[in-house]
C-alpha cells in the first residue's frame, strides 16, 4: 500500500532476475506491469466524510472496512487529489441478495437507491 515501497520493490525484482540470469551465463529480459496504483483514503477527508455518513444515515450503518487487495480506477485519483472512496452496501441478505460484485447473481437491493443520491449529495455538500 505503498507506491515507492513498490517501485523499489519490482526494480528489485528486476535487479535480482537480471542478476540471476548472468551468473549462469543468461540474460533476463523482464516486463513488468505495475498496474493500478492503491487507492489511498485521504485520512482528514475520509474523518469527516464518515462523521457526515453517520449524520445522514446513523453510525450503525456506517463501517469500516479492511485493507483489501484488489484494483480500482479510483485508485488513480487518489494519487494526485485527497480522495475518500466509499461502498454503499447494495446487498440484503434478508431477501437473499448475497452476491459480489462482478460475479453472475448479482443483485441489487433497489432500497439501496433510496439513500446513495441523498448521501452523495449530503457528502459534496459539506458544512
Amino acid at each position: 500500500m505503498d507506491e515507492n515501497w513498490r517501485r523499489d520493490a519490482l526494480q528489485k525484482i528486476k535487479h535480482t532476475a537480471e542478476g540471476i540470469a548472468a551468473a549462469l551465463g543468461a540474460s533476463a529480459n523482464l516486463r513488468i506491469v505495475s498496474g493500478y496504483p492503491f487507492l489511498h483514503n485521504d485520512p482528514p477527508l475520509t474523518h469527516a466524510l464518515r462523521t457526515r455518513a453517520e449524520h445522514y444515515m446513523g453510525s450503525e450503518n456506517v463501517v469500516d472496512l479492511p485493507l483489501r487487495m484488489s484494483s480500482e480506477d479510483f485508485a488513480f485519483y487518489s494519487q494526485v487529489i485527497p480522495a475518500c472512496f466509499y461502498r454503499l452496501g447494495t446487498g440484503n441478505a434478508s431477501k437473499g441478495i448475497t452476491a459480489p460484485v462482478h460475479t453472475q447473481t448479482f443483485d441489487v437491493d433497489e432500497d439501496c437507491l433510496l439513500y446513495s443520491t441523498g448521501l452523495m449529495a449530503w457528502l459534496a455538500l459539506g458544512d
